[in-house]
């Protein structure tokens, strides 16, 4: 995890929240850094993580994550983390005969729209067993990233729906947390994919209780500053003037951390 990250959200791993949706965003740039923050983050605060890895290898995650100061493989064998690797599983799917419906089932079928498998095994994975509520402080779910479902050819209703049905079953019913990224492609030439894009965004934004917006620079590359973070907390239930509150910063990623400041207070300019 990344200790001025926490600084800005001011938590940390002994005080972590409970009952939330954090909403990760990358637009024109890669925010895959904030996804292995959390991963970090919820292992180091003794939480039972379900990792829902649709872009990368588990040992791409693991070899980040030791860096982090967490073993990926550690976790997983003593039950702590539960890793679906979709760039494996989906070679099982097609290949191999299923007795059981698997989380990926609808990558088989003709009109894919049916993510109940998918819910099934995170529900399945964070569900307490034996003494494990006494062993872990509370279930997340991570999910690296929804854009692929989309991509796959899931509607953005059926994606909104699990989510939906995850944040009830994990934030709601088993008092935990839920984390997800997905790509902003609000220039995309299509119109269509365009439109698609920006009524899912809306409709995760909408259940969020955080977003962390990261974003490349709109002056281009800087080999200093990397891009702007927006982060913006929720509170669907406070009053309108009180719901919403943003801060906007610019990071700079280095090998195992990663530097905040201020626009324009970046230390190469000063």
């Amino acid at each position: 995890m990344f200790p001025e990250l926490n600084n800005l959200l001011n938590t940390t791993p002994p005080g972590v929240e409970q009952g939330k949706l954090t909403l990760l965003c990358d637009a024109k740039t890669d925010g895959s850094f904030l996804v292995h923050h959390f991963l970090s983050f919820y292992l180091k605060a003794n939480c039972k993580v379900c990792f829902v890895a649709l872009v990368q290898s588990f040992s791409h995650y693991n070899i980040v994550g030791q860096k982090l100061g967490v073993s990926l493989t550690m976790a997983r064998e003593r039950g702590q983390l539960v890793f679906l690797e979709g760039l494996k599983s989906s070679v099982d799917v097609f290949f191999q005969a299923q007795e059981e419906p698997h989380p990926l089932q609808f990558l088989r079928e003709a009109s894919a729209g049916n993510l109940e498998p998918l819910y099934q095994f995170v529900r399945e994975a964070l569900k307490p067993v034996g003494n494990e509520e006494a062993t872990w402080r509370c279930p997340v779910l991570l999910v690296d990233d929804l854009s692929v479902l989309l991509s796959l050819g899931l509607g953005a209703v059926a994606v909104l729906d699990f989510i939906h049905y995850c944040r009830a079953t994990v934030c709601q019913e088993l008092k935990g947390n839920v984390v997800a990224l997905v790509h902003d492609s609000g220039d995309a030439e299509d119109e269509k994919t365009d439109i698609l894009g920006y009524v899912f965004l809306n409709g995760l934004s909408h259940q969020s209780h955080l977003i962390l917006r990261a974003e490349g620079l709109a002056t281009g590359f800087c080999k200093d500053v990397h891009g702007q973070l927006r982060i913006l907390w929720r509170r669907p239930l406070k009053p309108t003037a009180q719901r919403d509150r943003s801060l906007t910063y610019q990071y700079k990623i280095q090998d195992k951390s990663v530097s905040f400041f201020a626009k324009g207070m970046s230390p190469a300019v000063l």
